[in-house]
């Protein structure tokens, strides 16, 4: 069939919305008519090359749709349910099977590779196959999804909105709750209020952290940040925040989130710790950036660092969790996004790259 896609072509390259094929789905794998896709940070390194995903490709992994068509063998899903778009896993390998997808031992494989998990293609433009990304590639119309990665949600909630729940707004608020799991009234720095880690600060909010410090560099993301549950809040343009978290807490904080990926920042967040205190690292930092740690510190305190991939979630599990304390209100994820039409995309990475939009989300109409 034919679909409308954004397709980068080379490094660093604006996108190009063309006209391509898509093939109908395989055994196991179902066809999605794409209602909105979430534009997140990793996007970006794909498309400048500082993870190797194969080019041309269509990128977009924060989708949510309806279901259109499902091949042989699905039963999870029917035509016209709602499902958010999730990250790919094998499903058959022993950290799938114990209940951790989000470490599958063939995640960078099939998320960043660029082939299905039968190792061909499903988007093409002229015969030539475009790269697949996060078993979604959801910066298009529609698209091909193995039904294992998909989240059947309520119709009751707008579908535009949910994209992000399967990457950046899962993994923010998913390493608070699933992975740091932080005592009532504890503290916790987040570094970077960007959509993870203000999701990552609804959630310390919703579970009933008592001091939540928000950390970034744009005075706008920090009042959202205050808005969102942050009890107090640093500007690292104008103070050492480490210096600022010690006095907030009279010593240091017990958890911290590191989710700007910025070299330097993990070091921060780790010298900002108390004693036995637990850093995530979040944030996808470029490839090969050296981070120096005071080692005698992290041992003479107890302190922990902890990588954190996809939220530490089931998705299925996770994301209608988030979804109920959404109706609640006591998650308020849709004070992040801003909606551009999908001809808009190249405006809307603008406006993220520059901090002017939180959460950017292409709708496409």
């Amino acid at each position: 069939m034919q679909m409308k896609a954004a397709v980068t072509h080379s490094k660093g390259e604006e996108f190009r919305i063309e006209t391509i094929q898509l093939d109908e789905p395989k055994s196991g794998e179902v066809l999605i008519r794409v209602v909105a896709s979430g534009i997140c940070h990793t996007d970006m390194i794909a498309r400048d090359q500082e993870y190797p995903v194969p080019l041309p490709a269509v990128l977009g992994h924060e989708g949510a749709g309806v279901v259109e068509k499902v091949g042989e063998g699905v039963t999870y899903v029917q035509p016209g349910d709602h499902v958010v778009l999730g990250f790919a896993h094998c499903g058959k390998c022993h950290y799938c099977l114990s209940g951790r997808p989000y470490v599958c031992e063939r995640f960078f494989e099939l998320n960043f590779l660029g082939n299905m998990e039968d190792g061909t293609k499903r988007h093409h433009c002229e015969e030539k196959g475009l790269s697949n990304f996060f078993g979604q590639s959801s910066f298009g119309t529609y698209t091909i999804v193995n039904e294992r990665n998909l989240v059947k949600v309520d119709k009751d909630v707008d579908l535009a909105l949910l994209g992000p729940l399967g990457c950046g707004i899962q993994t923010g608020s998913g390493t608070v709750i699933n992975k740091l799991k932080p005592e009532a009234g504890s503290s916790i720095a987040v570094f970077g209020a960007g959509a993870v880690g203000l999701s990552a600060i609804m959630a310390a909010n919703a579970i009933g952290c008592g001091t939540i410090i928000a950390v970034d560099v744009h005075d706008n993301r920090l009042e959202l940040a205050k808005e969102l549950g942050a009890t107090h809040v640093i500007n690292a343009r104008n103070v050492d925040p480490v210096e600022e978290i010690k006095k907030i807490t009279n010593g240091g904080v017990n958890y911290a989130a590191e989710t700007a990926g910025r070299p330097g920042v993990l070091r921060q967040a780790v010298d900002a710790l108390t004693f036995c205190g637990v850093v995530a690292q979040i944030g996808a930092p470029p490839l090969g950036t050296d981070e120096k740690i005071d080692t005698n510190n992290l041992l003479l305190l107890n302190k922990t660092i902890t990588g954190v991939v996809e939220g530490a979630c089931v998705p299925r599990i996770f994301i209608p969790q988030l979804i109920n304390l959404y109706k609640q209100g006591k998650f308020p994820m849709d004070k992040l996004v801003k909606f551009y039409r999908f001809d808009e995309s190249n405006q809307a990475v603008a406006d993220s790259h520059s901090g002017k939009t939180i959460k950017a989300i292409i709708k496409m109409d």
